[in-house]
């Protein structure tokens, strides 16, 4: 993702969390939520959809 949209993206912050849960905001938008999806995110999937926006 940073090669695709390192000189794009001001800021990236982790937010640290339990019970497995990890999601990914862009811009105050969840793309992604392993809680929902039960698997972590496909990269090319991310990107696709960070590009859309």
């Amino acid at each position: 993702m940073y090669d695709r949209f390192g000189g794009q993206v001001k800021e990236v912050t982790l937010i640290t969390s339990k019970g497995g849960v990890f999601e990914i905001t862009v811009n105050g938008k969840k793309i992604y939520s392993k809680k929902e999806t039960g698997k972590f995110p496909d990269v090319e999937q991310l990107v696709n959809e960070m590009a859309s926006m």
